[in-house]
C-alpha cells in the first residue's frame, strides 16, 4: 500500500502508463507483444472509488462564484448551462441543523442507468466506472428516468466546442456536448488513467473529497493517503439511498462542516 500522497500518485502515473502502453504493444503484433500488453491491463486495472467527508465540506460559503468542485467540473467538461456534474446541495437535518453534501454521479454496480440502456450506451469499463457513449446514445432518455439519484442531463442543444481543448470526444472525456444525448459526470476517467486525480478532488479547497481503488483499500484527498477500509469503518460512512440496491461507489462520512469551523445550524 502506498505510504504517501506522493507515492500514490506515481502509482497512478504508472497505471496510466502501463494503460497507454498496452494497446501499441499489441498493435506492433506477435504473440509475446499481445500476452504482455493484456498482462499489463490486467494487472493495472483498478475499481474506483469516491469518499466525500461531510466533516469538512462547507459548501464552499462565501465563493462568490459558488463551490469549488462544481466550478472546476465545469471548466474541464463545458456542459451545457444548469447542468452540474457535481452538485452540492444544503440538506437539512434534525433539530433544524443543516449541512452541504455534494452529489456527483455515484457510478453504482448495480445501475438502474446500464440495466435499462436499449443500446448499451450506458455501460461499466474495467474500472468500475459507468460511462456514456453518445456514439451509440439515442437520446430516449430511459436512463433519466431510472436514475433514483436524478445525476444525469440531456443535451436539447449543440454546444460550441471549448476554444481551449484539443482532445478528441471519448467516453471518458465527453466534449464538447452532443445534441440529443445524455451527459452526467464521467469520474474523470481520461485523468485517472495518466495518473492524475479527479479535478474536483485536486480543487476542494477543504480537502473534503477523495478518490482511489477499491481493490487496493487506499484512498487520497491529494493531501494525505488514507486506508479506504479503515476510514469508513472509523468514520461510520454510509452510502446515498444504498436500501435501493444500487450499490454505489460514493462513500459520506457524517458531519455538517465542522472541521472547516462551520456550526450545525444556519
Amino acid at each position: 500500500m502506498p505510504t504517501s500522497r506522493r507515492g500514490f500518485l506515481r502509482g497512478l502515473g504508472m497505471a496510466g502508463l502501463g494503460l497507454a502502453v498496452s494497446p501499441l504493444l499489441a498493435r506492433l503484433g506477435g504473440p509475446a507483444t499481445e500476452a504482455l500488453a493484456a498482462s499489463e491491463k490486467k494487472k493495472l486495472t483498478r475499481q474506483w472509488v469516491r469518499v466525500v467527508d461531510l466533516k469538512k465540506c462547507d459548501g464552499c460559503e462565501g465563493r462568490k462564484t459558488g463551490p469549488a468542485c462544481t466550478e472546476v467540473c465545469r471548466s474541464t467538461y463545458h456542459p451545457l448551462e444548469g447542468q452540474e456534474w457535481i452538485k452540492v446541495s444544503r440538506v437539512e437535518g434534525e433539530g433544524g441543523s443543516s449541512y452541504w453534501m455534494p452529489f456527483p454521479c455515484m457510478h453504482c454496480e448495480n445501475a438502474p442507468c446500464v440495466n435499462v440502456c436499449p443500446v448499451g450506451a450506458s455501460y461499466h469499463n474495467e474500472n468500475g466506472l459507468v460511462l456514456i457513449d453518445h456514439r451509440r446514445c439515442i437520446g430516449c432518455r430511459l436512463c433519466m428516468a431510472a436514475c433514483p439519484y436524478q445525476r444525469r442531463y440531456f443535451n436539447w442543444k449543440e454546444a460550441e466546442p471549448p476554444k481551449n481543448v484539443f482532445a478528441e470526444y471519448s467516453p471518458e472525456y465527453p466534449v464538447p456536448p452532443i445534441k440529443g444525448t445524455v451527459a452526467k459526470c464521467v469520474f474523470c476517467a481520461h485523468f485517472l488513467e495518466i495518473g492524475m486525480p479527479t479535478m474536483c478532488t485536486g480543487a476542494c479547497p477543504r480537502g473534503a473529497l477523495y478518490f482511489g481503488d477499491k481493490e487496493r483499500d487506499v484512498i487520497t484527498n491529494t493531501r494525505e493517503v488514507l486506508s479506504l477500509s479503515k476510514t469508513l469503518a472509523e468514520n461510520n460512512a454510509f452510502r446515498y439511498k444504498e436500501e435501493l440496491g444500487t450499490e454505489p461507489r460514493v462513500y459520506y462520512l457524517p458531519g455538517h462542516g465542522q472541521e472547516s469551523g462551520r456550526e450545525a445550524r444556519g
